[in-house]
């Protein structure tokens, strides 16, 4: 081969290959700058956040969602200095998040009301509460969904979609709760007198809020006769106890004063 013609190629292709090495270097120095830049950027969204006092778990998923869409764009930023075709790319990675969105909705959506959940703070671990129609004792707080224990002893998780979408009740909330209850009187017994002693004797429960006192009304008439709502009020942890203790103290004392059992009045049709 003639060397004249060899020479001629590397006098023609050196200028090629030195811009091309410029651009490399100086891709590099742009992906060395702009990593340490994200991570100032994380660092200092990190501290913002744990200056207001953000949860953790939050904090971690934002930052890491934040770091990871700066990479992203970094990267594009670089591709497109070397003359590559970024708008395919982005419509590639725009298409992707759609699939990805559509296949997890759910996920996402319990994702999102997560994030809500612990940013709202609308209930915490050890409150008592009611979500998604679900009762009981708050035992963790997750990102998909919220772990209870039942009354009846069994670990239940809550999708945080379903939370949201509905009423959340917190019995935790308040330093007392009332007791919902009825006492069922025949239709000819002494109301007032009935009254007076459910008072006097849930009074004496166990447990009892004493500055709330004991409600104890008429709450409707019923075809057997008046029903009265007994309500007496107490701490959260004690609802049970006052509940059972409470429902025993009316039957005694409707029992031990002689009251009649209402029952269902006689229908008499003309022959």
């Amino acid at each position: 081969m003639d060397t004249t013609k060899i020479v001629s190629w590397i006098d023609q292709a050196q200028p090629i290959l030195v811009a091309f090495g410029l651009k490399v270097l100086g891709a590099i120095a742009v992906f060395i700058v702009g990593r340490w830049l994200i991570n100032l950027v994380s660092r200092l969204l990190g501290a913002g956040m744990t200056r207001q006092h953000l949860d953790p778990t939050v904090q971690r998923y934002l930052v890491s969602f934040i770091t990871g869409a700066l990479n992203i764009t970094l990267i594009v930023a670089i591709l497109g200095y070397f003359g590559v075709e970024t708008t395919s790319f982005a419509a590639l990675v725009a298409g992707a998040g759609v699939a990805i969105g559509a296949a997890w909705s759910g996920l996402l959506g319990n994702f999102a009301s997560g994030i809500f959940i612990l940013v709202l703070r609308p209930y915490q671990v050890g409150d008592y509460v009611l979500i998604g129609g679900c009762e009981g004792t708050v035992l963790e707080l997750g990102l998909f969904g919220t772990a209870l224990t039942t009354p009846d002893n069994v670990k239940t998780v809550v999708g945080n979609g379903k939370i949201m979408a509905n009423d959340i009740k917190n019995f935790s909330a308040t330093p007392f709760r009332r007791v919902e209850l009825a006492a069922q009187l025949a239709g000819g017994a002494d109301v007032h007198k009935a009254i007076a002693l459910l008072k006097e004797a849930v009074a004496k429960v166990p447990n009892i809020t004493a500055e709330q006192g004991v409600d104890v009304e008429i709450m409707e008439f019923t075809e057997f006769g008046p029903k009265l709502a007994v309500r007496p009020y107490c701490a959260n942890a004690h609802y049970w106890q006052v509940y059972f203790d409470t429902n025993k103290a009316i039957a005694d004392t409707l029992g031990a004063a002689g009251f009649p059992v209402a029952a269902r009045p006689v229908k008499i049709y003309p022959v």
